[in-house]
């Protein structure tokens, strides 16, 4: 009867770290675009840069969530190749990679949020079916829906995880430039982000 009890007890234990290694998390990396010397869009004193790294940081402080770990390519203002993100990338191996940009354009009327996926990627469908579910939490009478788009880039291209590329609105739009600057809109992104990654 001990020996029974004994057993049980070690498969109990076994079952609880089972669910408790890193292994058991879902691993998502957070790519905060551009970085250094690459300042990215801008518009006055915004820089793409800075208001990308923003929402990182805030989709890392804000996540409380024990089963989602999540990885920043860059926690400063540094410069990596696209090359030298893509293969941190693919070693960390994550079950989703969302890189953050933001958008400008010669008419300051274009607005919205996008995503982009690469059809060669070879987790293009995965990557198609988490893009259109980005923009569909993303998305609100802040940040209207310009859609899920594909194009070659190269991180997108090389990553062996589903990626996503978000624009996430126009600096060159008063009403983009307003919420993605703010304290407020960089949080309800992120807030957003999470939300979905914890579904």
């Amino acid at each position: 009867m001990k020996n029974t009890f004994r057993f049980l007890g070690a498969a109990v234990l076994v079952s609880i770290l089972s669910f408790t290694t890193p292994d058991s998390k879902k691993r998502i990396v957070i790519d905060a675009g551009h970085g250094g010397q690459d300042i990215g869009a801008t518009h006055g004193f915004y820089s793409e840069k800075q208001i990308v790294s923003n929402i990182a940081k805030q989709i890392a402080s804000q996540n409380r969530n024990t089963e989602i770990e999540i990885i920043l390519t860059r926690d400063d203002d540094e410069f990596s190749s696209l090359q030298e993100r893509t293969e941190k990338i693919n070693k960390l191996q994550p079950d989703l990679v969302i890189s953050l940009h933001v958008n400008k354009n010669t008419k300051e009327e274009a607005n919205g949020i996008e995503a982009y996926v690469c059809e060669q990627n070879e987790k293009f469908e995965a990557s198609k079916t988490h893009a259109e579910e980005l923009i569909s939490v993303l998305s609100d009478n802040k940040l209207r829906s310009r859609g899920v788009k594909t194009a070659p880039m190269y991180l997108l291209k090389n990553a062996k995880s589903p990626a996503v590329l978000l624009e996430l609105g126009f600096l060159s739009n008063a009403n983009d430039r307003s919420y993605l600057s703010s304290d407020t809109g960089q949080k309800e992104i992120a807030r957003k982000i999470l939300d979905y990654l914890a579904l």
